[in-house]
């Protein structure tokens, strides 16, 4: 076993399983998924630890219990399509690639998208889009699950107008006590959207997302 594969379990064992991620197969998939090959040169010896990574341009890399615990929530089943909001360089991609049966992943940057396409070349049921992030990806919807992988102030309509039936949505809104976020799930049913608030998290924002200003009269 190299050392990565390693340090790969250890992640599995002292970050998710004892943070109630226990999904079989998610934990196979984050131990498949090779975390340091998503992370700038310098930080590969920091890939495992448990915060989110800087990729450039004021974005981060998702820390992997935030990310797992917000997946064992969404519950993803091999027939779900899924749309990833925010891939970055495509690991949260990789990870839903192994549990889904097609993935759409979009990001506002060029540059990050210009990696994932190369970290992820061997995944076949994952496509990348450059897309405003609070647009969604309107082309394939509607989706079982959406995942936006960063803290968001709002939510955008155009976002919840492709949750599918039954469909779960799973995101980090920002809050106002300081570095936490509430970690939430919302699902549309019959009567509408519910939302259901899992857990803090403190995870940095995505682009795109902050609520409109409003004026005082």
């Amino acid at each position: 076993m190299s050392e990565y594969a390693k340090i790969r379990t250890n992640m599995v064992d002292s970050q998710l399983r004892p943070n109630k991620v226990s999904d079989p197969a998610l934990l196979d998939a984050f131990l498949a998924v090779t975390r340091e090959a998503f992370v700038p040169e310098m930080l590969k010896g920091s890939a495992y630890v448990d915060e989110d990574l800087p990729l450039g341009g004021g974005r981060y890399l998702l820390e992997p219990m935030v990310l797992g615990r917000l997946l064992q929530y969404a519950a993803v089943r091999p027939d779900d399509v899924v749309l990833e909001i925010g891939c970055a360089t495509g690991y949260g991609s990789a990870i839903l690639g192994r549990l889904a049966k097609s993935v759409i992943a979009i990001d506002s940057d060029p540059a990050l998208l210009l990696q994932a396409r190369a970290n992820l070349g061997g995944l076949r049921n994952v496509a990348l889009f450059e897309q405003p992030l609070d647009q969604g990806y309107a082309e394939r919807a509607p989706y079982d699950v959406i995942l936006i992988g960063g803290a968001v102030g709002e939510i955008s309509p155009a976002v919840l107008d492709q949750l599918a039936e039954g469909g779960r949505l799973v995101t980090v809104i920002e809050t106002r006590r300081g570095q936490l976020g509430d970690a939430v799930l919302l699902q549309r049913g019959t009567a509408g959207i519910s939302r259901r608030v899992l857990f803090e998290a403190g995870v940095h924002t995505l682009p795109g997302f902050r609520p409109e200003p409003s004026f005082a009269f």
